[in-house]
């Protein structure tokens, strides 16, 4: 059961990387770092518990928080909502110095028609605090893709929109999983380069619709209603041309 109570993903939250090293406390005598893995955790047809691990890998003990949430996307925004579909364990830890904590996670339902999205955070419980000495707190978000009992593949659909002066790319995923697309270009017949904007999450979740704000390298006007998209994406490299529409 989901409880109604979303709020928008933080850009902090989206930062991935192959590896993640999150400098946590900051101070003259030295620095602590967390890093954890998996940074994508993926449950396969029919797979209900996973787990990932956090490591202590400065001097200083460390108190994190691990919470879930459902993760969904509306009107281009990624909105987590509070749920208890996902049990973790423990979601309270506190890890020694070069010490590494396993975190559990089980899905109390497997997924049916189609995937089922979290997102994990970690959170970073702040020590007491110390005269003359700063801090600083980050949060990690990290996905979960729970995958439906049924063969299921993403079918993400391109145009482009005019709104307001500007130009969109947009991309609507009929599937039944996600799909992630990065390194995106628009290219006119005249060989012109136009580029998204790069801070938008590259997720496009099932039944989801994601907008690119697209900016060219210089002022000319489009003369041409089709350009040709390239990009890459989890199921491949993208390469078509993708045409104007009235946005609705």
């Amino acid at each position: 059961m989901t409880r109604r109570n979303s709020f928008p993903l933080t850009a902090a939250a989206k930062a991935l990387a192959a590896v993640f090293y999150l400098l946590l406390i900051a101070k003259a005598a030295g620095a602590q770092t967390l890093s954890v893995l998996p940074v994508n955790i993926f449950l396969s047809a029919g797979q209900k518990a996973t787990s990932l691990t956090v490591t202590n890998q400065g001097t200083i003990e460390t108190a994190i928080q691990i919470r879930v949430y459902g993760w969904g996307q509306k009107d281009n925004e990624d909105q987590l909502t509070a749920t208890d579909e996902v049990v973790l364990s423990p979601p309270l830890v506190r890890i020694a110095p070069g010490s590494a904590q396993v975190v559990r996670l089980i899905l109390r339902h497997l997924p049916e028609g189609h995937e089922a999205t979290y997102r994990i955070l970690l959170d970073q419980i702040p020590p007491p605090a110390e005269a003359g000495i700063v801090h600083v707190v980050l949060r990690l978000s990290i996905p979960i893709f729970a995958q439906p009992a049924i063969r299921a593949f993403p079918d993400v659909q391109f145009h482009l929109e005019r709104d307001g002066g500007k130009i969109y790319l947009v991309g609507i995923n009929a599937g039944l999983i996600h799909e992630s697309i990065r390194d995106i270009v628009l290219a006119t017949s005249d060989g012109r380069k136009l580029k998204p904007d790069t801070s938008v999450s590259p997720y496009v979740l099932s039944g989801s619709t994601r907008r690119w704000l697209i900016t060219a390298q210089d002022s000319q006007p489009l003369t041409s209603e089709t350009l040709q998209l390239t990009a890459r994406a989890d199921a491949g490299a993208i390469d078509q041309q993708v045409r104007f529409v009235t946005a609705k």
